[in-house]
């Protein structure tokens, strides 16, 4: 039986996800705002992806690539929340005075936070209408936090408070639906320059994030977790 995924695409990374889902057999849906490369991407994908044109706020678009899920590749059994924005402002511009702004603050919370929820909410919705397997489990929810979520950097308030939140309420949440068999974990990846890394082409950086959402949908034993893929790095004010 086909597994299928519901994958919000943002970067590089996020679009590996994707391909090696579907190349390790899964069926896909991106969810991804209307303006994006989604509908490019879910078509150099084959049949096995489809493209959900959605703004993660809107509760009437998830809910309907949700249900593009099952109606197309018959269940829902994981979702990959990796939308994000951010802005880059001090709390207070002293050469202008100037405070930073409520509304940049407010709009990166509802995205990155709000966002991440209003998915983990539908999607659960029907991974829990799934026949569980031998040991009981359902699905799996993967999330991305970001390194910034515990060393978050000068400019980075709005930014690191969405993270965090998302950091915040994956064991709860983890809790919440673990008797439906429902795992919840979450990536907090680095900017990958620690030296280590800094020499690799982008699409081996991208492809460590990709094995590691892979890696986490296929061990049940990974749950209420938020793990650093950094290369140890700890970022500077």
């Amino acid at each position: 039986m086909a597994n299928i995924r519901c994958v919000k695409v943002r970067k590089e990374a996020d679009k590996r996800v994707a391909a090696r889902l579907v190349k390790n057999g899964a069926s896909a849906v991106i969810l991804d705002l209307p303006t994006s490369d989604g509908a490019a991407l879910a078509a150099s994908l084959g049949d096995r992806c489809a493209f959900a044109p959605a703004n993660v706020t809107s509760e009437a678009d998830v809910q309907a690539a949700v249900s593009l899920a099952r109606e197309k590749y018959g269940k829902l059994d994981l979702a990959v929340n990796c939308a994000g924005i951010a802005v880059a402002v001090k709390t207070y511009n002293l050469k202008k005075d100037v405070p930073h702004s409520l509304e940049d603050f407010q709009r990166v919370i509802n995205v990155n936070i709000a966002g991440t929820f209003n998915v983990i909410r539908l999607a659960v919705g029907a991974m829990g209408k799934n026949e569980p397997d031998a040991d009981g489990h359902r699905g799996c929810i993967i999330n991305t936090a970001s390194v910034a979520a515990f060393d978050g950097q000068v400019g980075q308030a709005a930014y690191s408070a969405s993270k965090g939140g998302i950091v915040g309420m994956t064991l709860p949440i983890a809790r919440d639906l673990a008797p439906m068999g429902i795992r919840v974990v979450t990536i907090a990846p680095g900017l990958f320059s620690t030296p280590l890394l800094a020499g690799l082409p982008e699409k081996v950086r991208s492809f460590l994030f990709a094995h590691l959402v892979t890696s986490l949908a296929e061990n049940p034993m990974i749950n209420g977790e938020v793990i650093r893929l950094d290369g140890a790095i700890r970022m500077q004010p």
